[in-house]
């Protein structure tokens, strides 16, 4: 009877830990969690959703030229309209933090866009700088800077 508690007390402590690992296994290093955002704006464009795209801005976001996070949208829904087709194609992304809530991402872009014939008609890569900010858990855009790299 003794030998049956010890191993029902082991038993449960191994349940213990192996759930323990997986709620740590579960939560997305700032890395992985600034990758997802980037792979989210970068959906959001592929549906051609500028709603989408404002949500992830932070509401102190800053783009090229001043940009704010009202022109962004605006300026997504235009290229939207403009095109039929809309199309970006991320390169490797590298993050880089800075401090426990403010992140780098740098990486490549082929956008394209076209009014859906089989090639685009228009397209150009960039090389893409962007800050992150954790706000209330989430990763928000704070900064972009763009310059072709053509």
């Amino acid at each position: 009877m003794q030998q049956f508690h010890r191993l029902q007390r082991s038993a449960k402590r191994i349940t213990l830990l192996l759930l323990l690992a997986l709620a740590a296994c579960g939560k997305a290093s700032p890395e992985q969690a600034v990758r997802k955002q980037v792979e989210a704006m970068q959906a959001a464009i592929d549906a051609r959703d500028a709603g989408d795209i404002e949500g992830l801005l932070a509401d102190d976001f800053i783009g090229n030229d001043g940009m704010d996070r009202r022109a962004a949208k605006q300026l997504a829904a235009a290229v939207f309209l403009r095109h039929r087709d809309i199309g970006a194609k991320l390169g490797p992304v590298g993050v880089e933090l800075r401090g426990q809530g403010e992140a780098v991402a740098r990486f490549s872009v082929l956008a394209t866009g076209g009014s859906g014939g089989l090639l685009p008609d228009t397209g150009q890569v960039y090389r893409v700088e962007t800050g992150w900010r954790l706000v209330d858990g989430e990763w928000k855009l704070l900064s972009a800077s763009w310059t072709p790299n053509l």
